[in-house]
């Protein structure tokens, strides 16, 4: 894990980021949006609301469609359409994944002590990080 972290850092540094800086809501998934009165979304849990890369409010839903499985592809694209912008065809991409799913193992860790469900759910995603195993079988948390 720690040659994983390591070499994660190297291209981290090295991206070429496509979007300019902005506001950014730091955990922008489908779960974080809720409609108002008039059928407008409106974002909820601001803990992580920051001015960075754009980059990072488009990443978790383009992992949780390619690595996971979690949204359909007719989800995705009208994401990506709805943003303007695929993330996903971006040179970037792989290494915001890996990035995005090595902190995914490194916050469920932190809770591993509290179940034994969540214990396998580490286990599972260490070990996948390891061997580089597909991620379709991550559960979430």
């Amino acid at each position: 894990m720690t040659d994983k972290l390591a070499e994660l850092e190297y291209r981290y540094v090295r991206l070429d980021w496509a979007l300019s800086f902005g506001v950014i809501h730091g955990d922008a998934g489908a779960g974080n949006t809720l409609l108002d009165w008039h059928g407008r979304p409106v974002m909820i849990d601001l803990d992580n609301f920051a001015v960075g890369h754009r980059e990072w409010d488009l990443i978790l839903t383009a992992v949780y469609y390619d690595s996971f499985g979690w949204h359909t592809t007719r989800e995705y694209e009208e994401f990506a359409q709805a943003y303007g912008f695929d993330i996903m065809k971006w040179s970037g991409y792989s290494t915001l994944k890996e990035v995005s799913e090595f902190l995914m193992v490194t916050w469920v860790i932190t809770k591993a002590g509290e179940s034994q469900r969540v214990a396998e759910e580490a286990s599972k995603r260490i070990e996948s990080i390891r061997t580089g195993a597909s991620r379709k079988d991550w559960a979430p948390l």
